[in-house]
């Protein structure tokens, strides 16, 4: 028998004595598992089953079928043939049979239990007589068909039903059209209890009779049972909450359901054949909920940015464009009308037409005591479609909002300022009449689409051909070996692309612009009523790019690995394809629709981790009283501001106070929630940075606090306690995964190759600043870049950066640190097809191992006559090359034995330099070739998102500065570099990086603690270690806001944040102190917090800890609930896990809560729990105390005895 103690202490004393990794990691793991063999008191040898539990017939039945066969449960025959070889081993030991018989039939025995606990696990699965493994009682747990996640977390329900949706436009927003069919079986309960209380009839069964033969009076009452009682439609796949809502029904004939327009966007829906399905609520308190929480009416907005996603679209906003567009020289131009109405007679009676330019008597509002009041009147110049649009219009809304052709952005910031300041019921009573408007005026507009309204532009044969003779010329420099086939390609594919762009602005010219007849009988080129145009320009649908290939040119396409064919598709559409650009227009599309088949099922594989990680992460409490939050800046892109800083800060809590710029004024004040008024003061102050709260350093113990949560996205105000932010966050993130491509692949494989960048010219007069930038001056005197990191930010005239663009390694600068510029000036330029290696200091250029012919090629430029070197391929090189490093040294120009830099070289790089040529700093020593230009984003869309929430390393990932200090470099080994940085204390750290690595970082270079030493794709973990947590979220959120900004997706950085909280939770302990935890233990970040404080109090040793960061698959697996994460993933392995250390699940977040089948612990169920508990805690004490006298009295009673 095993003495756990002891062996505990040998393996706390052995762990303390090895030197080695391997030894220690296992005794820690060992150490682990006896640990918690002692803490669950479980005996090891109990770990070894001599009797086998058989489960009650009942769950694995005999079913007689028809021809005297049998169908039975796959675990009857795994406990037939354990039983048959139990019994053959017990007779066989009886007889005494040789041992190798007994031990070959003690094997058998092994795998016949092995294959009823789980079958497949060990060796080969046992097969049935259909050829297919037989379900083992490990297979009824696990999986989408297990126990777990077909019947513990979801389940069916009664009172529901599904039916084909159909358009309702005249229903109001919280109203849906139910078949009366349908709702008759839906209500059939409610319908018997009316039916008996009216006295029609007797019974229940009586009742179910009337029902079933539909009389008369059951309609009148299926009425009444059915007036206000709200009733819940879900359209598969629910991707966010919005995917099941609560309507009214209204009683219809027919078989079909009649859905809403407006809510088409949240539920993705489209009238093409979807089928929806309708739940009833039975309950008092079920119905109260879907009426106040989930009546479509309630759920304006969306929640994942907070903007509104009650939005006309499609035949809506035409219509709405249409009526308010203007036209020149019209029936009833110069008219003025004394109100709306007046505008809509002379519309109707014919005598003025819907574009004629009219002015008009509007009336103003103000806000006094809440509502508004009429005020004074204007006059305005309008149309009468917009008189008339805004006859709709809520008291309290400009009319200077409406006052242009409306279009879908129009539309949406209506909704939004309506939503902002009226109540909620205008709003939705306004986005209601925009419907119902939108509707009569695109049918009234007869809007149509043919052939002749796509306008092909006359100049765009004469830019085909130019394009063609310039791709000749290439060909021409290419066949007489000027250019690299690369650099002809990449030239190619830029010329076509150029020339893509120019054929489309002749087009959107030619359709954007017809001739009108003015009042003077002049002609005037404005704005056309060409359909297409106006589908495209309203929003409506259609968009530049898919006009582009119907009038335009199709352009470049791709090819399935995401490289561009470089024979363009010249014609379009609307002119047809040859044979050959139809095939080449198949062959990228194609593979279009394989990805988004298997986008789907990406995009809910990554919501299903993301929901598992954030399921337990609910608002706790109101305020965790922190002081710590993450500082926010403007997102600035090239020359346009992304996200301003008070669109980030927007609905956040301060975590200290906001000065207002070059003063000591308090503009806002630590603790305050930003509005929609504050942001636009921000942004006019010109206020840097922002420190607010954030989801991510907040203190609360299980969950978060409302405060560092701040606003509730979908309601406008601050969050309330007991909402389910981690679902919302899974939900947001998760949502639009089907957008996002599964690479870059855009219109039907319509290839967008950014043409190559080459300069920066900016778009505002103002001041530049250099960020980051280490630079020499050349000799023309212009500074050459010669950091990884340079920035170069412009600041307008009130010092507020509206401008940030990156500048290479290698760009020449041609403005100074704090210089004037001017918009449009050219402030830098590079050669954007190739890296170039720049030489730091003057001085003669020594070349070292460069033999011709063996590892360099010289070769001669025919254009320029210049001869240059070319490496040749390591690969390629013969064995006498083995030994040889060819690298270039720079020498003092007098002391050739002074060397100042050395440079490897990599294998593509050419040399236009001669051996001992003297240069001065700022020159190129070499130049290494880009790599053909694929389509724009190497890893883009929905892979790069799992890849940042997995945390995974990439591949070749960038390697960063270890500590800050002197770069030097020491003796390498055979494949690697050593690199050592010197700390100004003098402490040297080493690290080694492969050889083929390139180093950006030379010697005597002073570096910073996390600098980027050799290029690549950032590694999260390095940021986190490196770099500290805030640098971390800040990475993680920029990176997957790039992707979804890419697609158009807008979502707040509160649920990013929300979600790298979760990934967040563990730390790994460096040194145990005091504590009871393990050295290498990983262990909850908030216990370890809570056993520091509980040290701390003591006087005694903390936990020395770092924090970690786990992908979310991990993360969900690694959480402190045992029955969340066995219903995730791996359960087998998490069910042994859990009983083996008999762990405790104490039922904290919402998962576990759905399994066991209780009340959720968010939303209306989290103040259920909480006065359990509190109830449960005042029980405890009223015993303790009851306990107490009683103990009291005994020892009274004792005394009085004794006495």
């Amino acid at each position: 028998e095993m003495q756990l103690e002891k062996e505990a202490a040998n393996l706390r004393e052995d762990s303390l004595n090895t030197k080695s990794q391997t030894k220690l990691k296992k005794y820690n793991k060992r150490l682990k598992l006896i640990d918690s063999l002692i803490q669950s008191g479980n005996k090891p040898e109990w770990m070894v089953l001599t009797v086998l539990p058989i489960l009650p017939p009942d769950l694995r039945p005999l079913v007689p079928l028809d021809g005297g066969r049998f169908a039975t449960s796959d675990l009857n025959d795994l406990y037939r043939r354990v039983i048959n070889r139990n019994n053959r081993l017990g007779r066989l030991l009886e007889l005494d049979a040789p041992e190798i018989i007994v031990r070959n039939e003690k094997r058998m025995l092994q795998e016949a239990v092995d294959s009823l606990i789980d079958n497949g696990r060990r060796g080969r699965a046992v097969m049935g007589n259909n050829r297919r493994p037989l379900k083992s009682i490990a297979d009824m747990i696990k999986g989408k068909q297990g126990r777990f996640r077909q019947n513990l977390l979801g389940k069916r329900v009664d009172y529901s039903g599904r039916s084909v949706i159909v358009c309702g436009p005249y229903l109001k927003l919280h109203q849906c059209g139910l078949p009366k069919k349908m709702a008759l079986e839906l209500f059939k309960p409610f319908m018997y209890n009316r039916l008996i209380a009216k006295g029609l009839a007797s019974t229940i069964k009586a009742a179910k009779k009337m029902v079933e033969s539909e009389v008369p009076e059951v309609w009148d009452i299926l009425e009444k049972v059915v007036h206000q009682h709200p009733v819940l439609l879900n359209r598969a796949p629910t991707l966010h909450r919005l995917g099941i809502q609560a309507f009214e029904p209204l009683l219809i004939e027919g078989k079909a359901i009649q859905l809403h327009p407006l809510v088409c966007g949240a539920f993705n829906a489209d009238f093409d054949g979807d089928q929806m399905a309708v739940h009833v609520p039975l309950s008092e308190e079920a119905q109260l909920e879907a009426r106040t929480l989930m009546l479509a009416s309630n759920n304006v907005l969306h929640l994942a940015s907070g903007e509104p996603i009650i939005v006309p679209s499609q035949d809506v906003i035409l219509g709405l464009y249409y009526m308010t567009r203007d036209k020149i020289n019209q029936k009833g131009e110069g008219m003025i009308f004394v109100n709306p109405a007046e505008a809509l007679n002379a519309y109707e009676s014919g005598a003025a037409t819907l574009h004629a330019k009219v002015k008009l008597r509007i009336q103003e509002y103000e806000k006094v005591d809440g509502k508004y009041q009429p005020t004074t009147k204007r006059i305005v110049d309008t149309t009468v479609g917009r008189a008339i649009f805004s006859k709709i219009l809520p008291a309290g809304l400009s009319f200077d909002l409406i006052n242009e052709a409306i279009s879908k952005k129009v539309v949406s910031n209506l909704i939004h300022v309506c939503y902002q300041t009226q109540e909620l019921k205008d709003t939705v009573i306004f986005a209601d009449q925009m419907m119902y408007m939108g509707f009569q005026y695109s049918t009234k507009s007869g809007i149509s689409f043919c052939s002749n309204d796509m306008t092909i532009p006359d100049t765009k044969a004469g830019m085909i051909e130019e394009a063609e003779a310039q791709v000749k010329d290439v060909q021409k420099q290419y066949s007489q070996g000027v250019v690299t086939d690369g650099e002809r390609y990449n030239k190619v594919i830029d010329i076509w692309s150029r020339t893509s762009e120019k054929v489309a602005k002749a087009m959107m010219d030619e359709i954007g612009f017809e001739d009108f007849i003015n009042a003077d009988g002049k002609t005037e080129k404005l704005a056309s009523f060409n359909s297409v145009y106006m589908m495209a320009d309203s929003g409506a649908r259609g968009s530049p790019a898919q006009m582009r290939q119907l009038a335009g040119m199709r352009g470049l396409m791709a090819k399935p690995d995401g490289s561009i064919i470089e024979t363009p598709i010249t014609s379009n559409f609307r002119e047809g394809l040859n044979n050959m650009q139809y095939f080449i227009s198949t062959h990228g599309a194609r593979k279009g629709l394989a990805d988004t088949a298997l986008k789907t099922a990406n995009s809910g594989y990554l919501t299903r981790r993301l929901v598992d990680v954030g399921q337990d992460l609910v608002v706790n409490e109101f305020d965790c009283g922190t002081e710590n939050g993450l500082i926010k800046k403007a997102t600035i892109e090239g020359g346009n501001i992304v996200q301003t800083l008070g669109a980030a800060v927007l609905g956040r809590v301060m975590a200290e106070d906001v000065l207002v710029p070059d003063s000591t004024e308090v503009f806002l004040a630590k603790g305050h929630l930003v509005t929609l008024e504050d942001k636009d003061k921000i942004n006019e102050l010109g206020v840097e940075s922002i420190k607010a709260r954030s989801t991510i350093t907040c203190d609360t113990r299980y969950g978060v606090c409302s405060a560092c949560y701040g606003n509730d996205m979908a309601r406008g105000h601050q969050i309330g306690v007991g909402e389910a932010v981690g679902v919302i966050a899974a939900q947001s993130i998760g949502e639009p995964g089907t957008q996002l491509t599964m690479r870059t692949f855009h219109i039907g494989g319509a290839a967008s190759a950014s043409t190559a960048i080459s300069s920066v010219n900016i778009n505002t007069d103002g001041v530049a600043h250099l960020e980051g930038m280490k630079s020499i001056t050349n000799a023309n005197g212009d500074l050459v870049v010669i950091s990884r990191s340079a920035e170069v930010t412009i600041r307008n005239t009130r010092g507020q950066e509206v401008e940030r663009y990156k500048i290479p390694y290698g760009a020449i600068v041609h403005v100074q640190d704090g210089g004037a510029v001017k918009a449009k000036d050219k402030i830098a330029d590079w050669d954007p097809h190739t890296h170039p290696i720049i030489s730091e200091q003057s001085g003669r250029v020594v070349f070292v191992d460069f033999v011709e012919g063996v590892t360099v090629n010289k070769n001669t430029d025919p254009l320029t006559g210049l001869t240059f070197f070319e490496m040749i391929d390591e690969a390629e090189r013969s064995a006498a090359a083995k030994g040889l490093k060819p690298l270039i040294k720079m020498v003092d120009e007098k002391d050739s034995e002074m060397v100042l830099s050395t440079h490897y070289l990599p294998s593509t790089v050419k040399i236009n330099l001669e051996d001992n040529q003297v240069i001065t700093a700022g020159e190129v020593l070499a130049k290494i070739p880009k790599d053909q230009s694929k389509t724009s984003d190497i890893t883009g869309g929905l892979p790069r998102v799992a890849d940042l929430f997995e945390a995974r390393k990439a591949k070749d990932h960038s390697i960063l500065a270890e500590t800050s200090g002197v770069i030097s470099f020491g003796s390498p080994t055979k494949s690697k570099d050593r690199l050592i940085i010197t700390s100004k204390e003098g402490e040297a750290t080493e690290m080694m990086i492969h050889k083929w690595r390139q180093i950006n970082v030379f010697d005597g270079e002073t570096v910073e603690k996390g600098d980027v030493v050799s290029d690549g794709p950032s590694n999260p973990h390095d940021i986190l270690r490196l770099l500290g947590v805030e640098a971390l979220a800040n990475y993680v959120v920029k990176e997957v806001q790039n992707v979804y900004r890419l697609q158009g997706v807008n979502i707040s950085d509160k649920h990013i944040e929300v979600i790298v909280k979760q990934m967040l939770r563990k730390v790994e302990v460096l040194d145990a102190g005091d504590s009871s935890f393990v050295n290498g233990e990983t262990a909850e970040y908030a216990r370890v917090i809570d056993t520091n404080k509980q040290l701390a109090a003591q006087g005694k040793d903390p936990v020395v800890y770092q924090r970690l960061l786990m992908g979310i698959t991990k993360a969900s697996l690694a959480t402190e609930s045992f029955i969340s994460a066995a219903s995730f993933q791996e359960t087998t392995r998490v069910l042994t896990e859990a009983s083996t250390t008999g762990r405790v699940d104490t039922l904290q977040g919402l998962k576990e809560n759905v399994i066991v089948g209780r009340l959720i612990p968010a939303g209306t169920g989290f103040k259920y729990h909480q006065e359990k508990r509190a109830k449960r805690a005042e029980s405890i004490m009223q015993t303790a105390d009851a306990e107490a006298a009683l103990s009291a009295q005994l020892s009274e009673a004792e005394e009085a005895t004794e006495g």
